[in-house]
């Protein structure tokens, strides 16, 4: 049932890498079983990430919006903090939308990209996990997979641990290595790449309250899943999910540089370096002036009455 409906994605994938390989040979990497169907996983991440980089982007915004929000949505909390009624939490559901519009945000926004990259994720876990059967014709192909191109790919390696091992379904303690250094690289990036969002493009009051908790939370959980469930993955989607977290990591750190979140340490550190650049230069930057509020157009400014002394008589 789950690779009827993922068939497509499936098909799909098997394209990219196919074409990738075909690509990668051409450049002088060996045809047949070799690297080059390692690097034709890491060709899929790219492709697919280039794809999503407007998404990526309204992700950021939305992240962004989210947290910086968070001071208002609190005080929308607490003003109905009591208030069971009907007509209380209705008004507090229609204040909260308002504040999402306001913000330009919604809390699936800054999933979408995640969202969209699992049934990815999943075509890919299937069609390496499929291989074996693929290759031996009791499975039909997918895509430009036939037979022979199935058991090349299931016999490329990675430092001796071929892309369709798993470590529970594996007797190779060369392989086992290779793998639980795949998992702890999975881990750890997944761990910086949220952490690099979070906190350092986050302003202080939007590091507190129920969801920056939530998000702490999950900064910590989603590497310990990975590291229990990873012993399930095959090694190309170990290496997929690596190469994925690295590359959100490098658009994030380019992002938070070039437009860091009013408020954060990033934006601080940006100042600082402008400032730092305009010195060297001899220029120094000037304090903001207020700036009085125009005078409403087509409103005349009445005369101010003098006192005047009154005659004597």
């Amino acid at each position: 049932m789950i690779d009827t409906i993922l068939y497509p994605i499936q098909w799909v994938v098997a394209w990219i890498m196919y074409g990738s390989h075909q690509f990668f040979t051409l450049l002088g990497f060996q045809d047949g079983p070799g690297f080059a169907w390692v690097l034709s996983i890491v060709a899929l991440v790219i492709a697919i990430r280039i794809l999503l980089i407007p998404l990526f982007f309204k992700q950021i915004k939305a992240s962004r919006g989210m947290q910086m929000m968070q001071p208002e949505l609190q005080a929308i909390q607490k003003k109905y903090k009591n208030k069971k009624d009907p007509s209380s939490r209705e008004a507090m559901g229609r204040e909260t939308m308002e504040l999402y519009r306001k913000h330009g945000t919604n809390p699936m926004a800054s999933c979408m990209p995640i969202l969209l990259q699992s049934p990815i994720f999943f075509a890919l876990f299937r069609l390496l996990y499929n291989l074996g059967d693929i290759s031996t014709g009791a499975d039909s192909a997918i895509g430009p997979i036939d037979q022979s191109v199935a058991a090349d790919i299931e016999h490329s390696s990675l430092f001796g641990a071929q892309l369709s091992d798993i470590f529970l379904q594996t007797d190779d303690w060369g392989a086992r290595i290779v793998i639980l250094v795949l998992i702890v690289a999975m881990s750890a990036t997944t761990f910086f790449t949220q952490r690099q969002l979070t906190m350092k493009n986050m302003p202080k009051a939007a590091l507190e309250g129920p969801m920056a908790n939530t998000q702490k939370m999950m900064l910590y959980a989603l590497p310990v899943i990975f590291l229990i469930s990873g012993v399930n993955f095959p090694v190309g989607v170990l290496i997929y999910w690596t190469t994925t977290n690295l590359w959100s990591m490098g658009q994030q750190f380019y992002t938070i540089k070039r437009m860091p979140a009013p408020g954060s340490e990033a934006e601080r550190q940006l100042k600082e370096k402008q400032a730092a650049k305009a010195a060297k230069k001899g220029i120094v930057a000037e304090e903001p002036t207020e700036i009085a509020p125009p005078k409403p157009v087509g409103q005349r400014e009445q005369p101010v009455r003098k006192n005047r002394k009154k005659k004597k008589r």
